[in-house]
């Protein structure tokens, strides 16, 4: 298959590296410094180099606010029949995108990144496949996340990013209340070091990623309940309810059964 990488940064690398030994792969970016480490595929510079190359699928890798953009520069030269494709962790507008687009389309999240996992072992990670779409594509995408052996959940549009605001959401909006209320610590704990240790590589992330998994409608909830919880967790404290405390700690690890 003939297929089109927009955006050469950490997972248009990765999938460029994944797929160019199987596939024909073109790798469309503007910015030469990142072509560095792009071999193996065919480097494009602009959108009007694309229509010579006639993908057969569009994997748009590029920054999350980017995402829409990026169609929109390269649609005017696909062949009809073309399948586009998006990895996006916030999928709000996508499904609208794609219903007035014209083209074919699947959209996936692979729930892992650079910053944490084992690129070369991802056999405890997981990957979204959104269930609406066109059928090869989302077929192409299950064989390949399958041959990762990737854990794969199908959902909706609407359900990934409910999904997200929890998965994600939660994790990064405890990290930054962690890293804004802490100090440095001489001797620290081995909780404190694991924290640190989470919160670094959160904070390493793109700021347009980081930014738009809290815009994600769906992420202000999932605040408001921090919040709540926080305000129980005060009370108990404040009142020094050791049986309340009990109570709430037996709650937590029921959860996490």
């Amino acid at each position: 298959m003939k297929i089109l990488i927009l955006g050469a940064g950490r997972m248009g690398s990765f999938f460029t590296d994944l797929l160019s030994f199987d596939h024909e792969v073109a790798v469309l970016e503007s910015d030469p410094r990142r072509m560095r480490f792009i071999y193996n595929a065919l480097r494009l510079a602009s959108p009007d180099e694309v229509e010579a190359f006639a993908p057969e699928l569009v994997i748009n890798c590029v920054t999350l606010s980017r995402t829409l953009e990026a169609f929109d520069a390269v649609l005017p030269h696909l062949r009809p029949g073309c399948i586009i494709s998006d990895i996006a962790s916030v999928k709000t507008g996508l499904a609208e995108y794609y219903a007035r687009c014209g083209f074919p389309y699947v959209s996936t999240h692979p729930m892992f990144g650079p910053t944490f996992a084992n690129l070369g072992n991802l056999m405890n990670e997981n990957a979204i496949l959104i269930s609406e779409g066109d059928h090869l594509g989302r077929v192409f995408f299950k064989d390949l996340y399958g041959r990762l052996k990737l854990n794969i959940f199908e959902y909706t549009f609407d359900e990934h990013d409910r999904v997200v605001a929890q998965s994600l959401g939660i994790p990064f909006a405890s990290t930054f209340v962690f890293v804004a209320t802490m100090e440095h610590q001489d001797a620290p704990g081995t909780t404190f070091r694991r924290h640190m240790k989470i919160a670094r590589g959160v904070l390493s992330e793109d700021d347009y990623l980081l930014s738009e998994i809290l815009f994600n409608p769906r992420t202000p909830g999932q605040i408001e309940r921090i919040r709540e919880e926080l305000a129980e967790l005060q009370r108990i404290i404040a009142r020094h309810d050791s049986e309340a405390m009990r109570a709430y700690l037996a709650r937590l690890r029921k959860r996490i059964e």
